[in-house]
């Protein structure tokens, strides 16, 4: 799972309303084109947002000039109640489910995103399985959106609203050692319940929830952030948007499906579709 909480970076203008590395800033009569990173646990998902971000050379400046944004989906993790904040405490409740998130605000917040407003997102406080709503993390309006998480594919309502669906594909040998690490150094957890969240939840939630949204994804990038040809044909195509040369469209409507509510507790008729989405075939590749 991409383990970030919410950030924003921006560009900061000069007198003639470009950044220093000649991009312009906002397009006001444009939509802002909404990109989704998905992929397992420990892939690289914020990785790769960051080293887009540093490509484009804006990752150090004002919020407020940003043209690019990245949020992640573990800033919407629903509130637990007292039975489950007891279990998360023993590693044994499954934040890699559907029904972790939620799902509702998710949707909503991207939807004011598209129509070019500023959005309070919740900071989710790994320790305490908790974001509180004490702290909360302004996203301006921008030109280009990341949204990196491990379900950010997964309900239809919401992965329709992408304009460019990315998977970070990552080996899952090296995704569990970079999780432990991670739990271990950066969360307080220790080995052992690490490894058994692992086993009873991440790896079987990954099989059953994210890894069917690979097929969805317009480029596929193995080996994450490691893959810089990959991310220099993304930036590329991010620089060419925020130049102008590049219209956002309007994302496609969502399909047709038999149940998708964006959280019912019954997941596995979720992506039950009577009729594939459209897919545009020129943007498609997959990179390797």
């Amino acid at each position: 799972m991409s383990e970030s909480t919410a950030e924003g970076h921006a560009a900061a203008a000069n007198g003639d309303g470009k950044t220093s590395n000649g991009l312009h800033l906002h397009r006001h009569n444009k939509r802002p084109f909404l990109i989704g990173v998905s992929g397992g646990t420990a892939s690289g998902k914020s990785t790769v947002c960051k080293r887009i971000m540093e490509k484009l050379g804006i990752d150090n400046v004002a919020y407020t000039q940003r043209q690019v944004v990245c949020i992640s989906q573990d800033s919407f993790y629903r509130e637990l109640n007292d039975e489950e904040r007891i279990r998360a405490v023993k590693g044994n409740f499954n934040f890699d489910h559907p029904d972790a998130f939620d799902n509702e605000l998710l949707h909503q917040t991207l939807a004011d995103i598209l129509h070019g407003k500023s959005c309070e997102i919740p900071v989710y406080d790994y320790r305490k399985h908790s974001s509180s709503g004490q702290q909360m993390s302004t996203i301006y309006p921008a030109d280009v959106v990341l949204v990196e998480g491990i379900l950010a594919f997964y309900i239809p309502e919401i992965r329709n609203l992408f304009h460019m669906k990315l998977f970070v594909d990552t080996d899952s040998d090296l995704r569990l050692a970079r999780r432990v690490l991670r739990d271990i150094k950066e969360r307080g957890r220790d080995l052992d319940q690490v490894l058994n969240q692992y086993t009873m939840y991440v790896k079987p939630a990954f099989e059953e929830f994210c890894l069917p949204t690979k097929k969805f994804a317009d480029v596929i990038i193995p080996r994450g952030a490691d893959n810089t040809v990959a991310i220099d044909l993304i930036v590329h195509h991010i620089r060419n948007i925020l130049h102008g040369d590049d219209e956002v469209e309007a994302p496609r409507p969502p399909p047709i499906i038999d149940h998708h509510p964006l959280c019912n507790g019954n997941h596995r008729n979720t992506a039950s579709l009577k009729q594939p989405p459209t897919r545009n075939s020129s943007s498609e590749s997959l990179i390797r």
